[in-house]
């Protein structure tokens, strides 16, 4: 036995200490973790998305391609699709466009009329595009198609997310 006693004052002081701070932690906890795991949460499917479209079929004429892909918003996750206009240019490049318009969203297609061929044209308001996905002069959208980021991985397309067109001003 220990020759120095504790008090009941002491005793009580102690307890309560103890049974405050593991309260104080209780609560804290929740909060620093909330504020810490978005930093330290790894993203499940990266930057870029898996399509069913084989490298080695594309061509020179633009191809529609569709892929999925599962989004998470809050706690709530729903399956996304997605399209892009896909092609090579004269280099072997792979070039993906987004089918949406830049005057007001709509989507564009790829020899949508016959009157302007070998261009991208929306129905909506008569927009039209190069191949190259520049906006043609004259015309209601006021910028480039965006591009989609391209990978390959084993023989497939992969594509990111899409950003204003870098490769026509």
């Amino acid at each position: 036995m220990s020759k120095h006693r504790v008090s009941r004052r002491q005793f009580l002081n102690y307890t309560l200490t103890g049974v405050g701070g593991f309260m104080a932690a209780g609560m804290l906890m929740p909060m620093i973790r909330f504020a810490i795991d978005p930093v330290l949460e790894a993203e499940a499917g990266g930057d870029f998305h898996a399509t069913k479209e084989k490298v080695s079929e594309l061509t020179s004429e633009p191809t529609r391609v569709d892929f999925k892909f599962e989004q998470k918003d809050a706690w709530y996750t729903s399956d996304v699709t997605h399209t892009a206009w896909v092609y090579k240019d004269k280099d072997g490049k792979i070039v993906a466009l987004s089918p949406v318009c830049k005057h007001l969203g709509c989507t564009v297609s790829w020899n949508g009329n016959k009157d302007f061929p070998n261009q991208f044209y929306c129905p909506c308001h008569g927009g039209r595009y190069e191949k190259t996905g520049k906006n043609i002069p004259g015309t209601p959208p006021t910028a480039p198609l965006d591009t989609y980021p391209t990978k390959v991985k084993d023989g497939f397309l992969y594509l990111g997310k899409p950003e204003p067109n870098k490769i026509v001003k």
